[in-house]
């Protein structure tokens, strides 16, 4: 499996994000291996090193753990992953809505394209 990432944002947030979302869906289950840095590497299309960051972030961010010798393990509590995702969401949508205002649009105006789109 190819990972898309847009090259127009920042390539290690996009990791990190891909990352926590398939912890949060359960696609990784606690204390379950992750992808070696090499597979993310190479599925991804990036420099190892984007990915080495990528897990260190993560594991400051208590969603994974290293063991030395075995790799990368998701962390027991998925909470944490759920609440990375969601700041996600919500960052989002935020983004979204500004750029949507700074095209005209009201906040009643883009809830009734996205109901509209949602149908």
């Amino acid at each position: 499996m190819q990972w898309e990432l847009d090259k127009k944002r920042p390539i290690c947030p996009q990791i990190e994000e891909k990352l926590s979302v398939m912890i949060a869906s359960g696609e990784f289950k606690p204390n379950e291996r992750l992808f070696s840095v090499r597979e993310v590497a190479v599925r991804a299309g990036v420099n190892p090193n984007t990915v080495q960051k990528a897990f260190t972030q993560l594991e400051g961010k208590g969603l994974i753990y290293s063991v030395r010798g075995s790799g990368w393990f998701v962390n027991e509590n998925c909470d944490t992953a759920k609440t990375t995702v969601d700041e996600l969401i919500r960052l989002k949508t935020e983004q979204f809505f500004e750029e949507m205002n700074a095209l005209g649009y009201s906040d009643d105006d883009i809830k009734q394209i996205v109901k509209e789109w949602n149908e």
